[in-house]
């Protein structure tokens, strides 16, 4: 069986498109870090960390990551712990790296990532077999509307949806007045031709304050309302008050963390991480969880660059509690972005090909691991000391 040799870290910075920001967020997007992981055949294996030290769990119970940490602790710990090990035993990847180190889930996914990747190389498959298989072979995709101003939203909404996007997501959370005024332009903006959901990144300070500013929204039809408040019990009463779908994202890391969510009815909709509950493994374990509890998911992120977005698109691809629109980047090269905005938050990318976009999806790739090649040339090109 193929071992582990070597793992790698690099961290890279990606150019942005524009400013994308939600509330509490104050640094760039696409600042990285990747791990490259070679096994004793031969086989090489990418992940990601989209580590940013301004976004966690509710009341820091879980916390902020950055490149730094992650750097640190992939190669101080991580690293260490799993060379030797058979690349194909996921589980004991995980028991090894638990064992050296408590949290640092953003860490670990990046690390877990290059090992599926290595492992699905081996055997010739896509790392949605190792998963369990393909529930579905193309992942509709929802463009994100970061914190800009009401006039930028509108028009980007407008052309984001003559381009194939079919559900649009709004960052809220700051102003509520500004975020109702935000929310009926885009609607007017894209008619009945797109969905619409908002995320308040736990922006509202109260739930009685939550409460009142979505129902100034629901005339505009939305199709759920993401992480009002901060807290579980909070999140409980405004699901409990209002008609439109209630989505935890900040209060829902781990399959333990669904587990209280639905013990509290706090939501109806789970917004599933690769990275927040450590890796593909778990994040499996997650969608399990909301679905034995008949709750609905789709996969989130926090705008991965192409080599961590590949393990979205093979989550959701493998996950059947995922029925949502996903709120996934379209990664894609410079030579192929031909002025789209749609899912669109760099200007380049560190893949040998672009994803597939057609129709408001990405067709997933069905090459071994991940299905699309990392480009070391790009890594390189777009590589920075931390």
């Amino acid at each position: 069986m193929p071992a582990i040799q070597s793992v790698e870290t690099l961290v890279v910075q990606l150019p942005t498109r524009r400013e994308h920001r939600w509330t509490g967020l104050n640094e760039p997007i696409g600042r990285y870090l990747l791990v490259k992981l070679t096994d004793d055949a031969g086989n090489v294996g990418w992940g990601e960390a989209p580590a940013l030290k301004d976004w966690g769990g509710e009341y820091q119970r879980y916390f902020g990551e950055s490149t730094a940490t992650t750097e640190l602790v992939v190669s101080r710990y991580l690293s260490k712990a799993i060379i030797g090990v058979d690349v194909r035993n996921i589980v004991e990847v995980h028991a090894r790296m638990d064992s050296v180190l408590k949290g640092y889930p953003y860490a670990k996914a990046a690390v877990e990532f290059a090992v599926y990747d290595a492992a699905a190389r081996s055997l010739n498959v896509p790392v949605y077999t190792l998963l369990g298989g393909s529930v579905r072979k193309r992942i509709p995709v929802t463009h994100s509307l970061g914190l800009i101003s009401v006039a930028d939203a509108e028009a980007e909404a407008a052309k984001v949806v003559s381009e194939g996007i079919k559900t649009i997501k709004i960052k809220i959370g700051v102003d509520p007045k500004r975020d109702v005024e935000v929310v009926r332009a885009v609607r007017s903006a894209v008619g009945s031709k797109a969905e619409i959901c908002v995320d308040a990144n736990e922006g509202y300070e109260t739930a009685g304050l939550a409460i009142q500013t979505l129902r100034k929204m629901e005339q505009y039809e939305l199709k759920y309302a993401e992480q009002l408040v901060m807290g579980i019990e909070k999140l409980a009463q405004v699901a409990a008050a209002v008609d439109v779908p209630v989505m935890a994202d900040e209060s829902a890391w781990n399959a333990h963390d669904v587990i209280q969510i639905v013990e509290r009815k706090a939501a109806q909709i789970v917004s599933i991480y690769t990275t927040k509950p450590g890796g593909l493994y778990r994040a499996m374990e997650v969608a399990a969880v909301a679905r034995a509890a008949g709750l609905i998911c789709n996969v989130n992120g926090s705008v991965e660059t192409g080599v961590g977005n590949r393990a979205n698109v093979h989550l959701a691809a493998a996950a059947p509690a995922v029925t949502l629109s996903c709120v996934v980047p379209v990664s894609t090269n410079a030579v192929d972005l031909d002025g789209r905005s749609g899912g669109i938050y760099y200007t380049d990318d560190l893949l040998k090909q672009s994803m597939t976009f057609k129709d408001g999806a990405i067709e997933v790739p069905d090459g071994p691991g991940f299905g699309i090649d990392v480009d070391e040339a790009k890594v390189d090109k777009y590589r920075i000391s931390n």
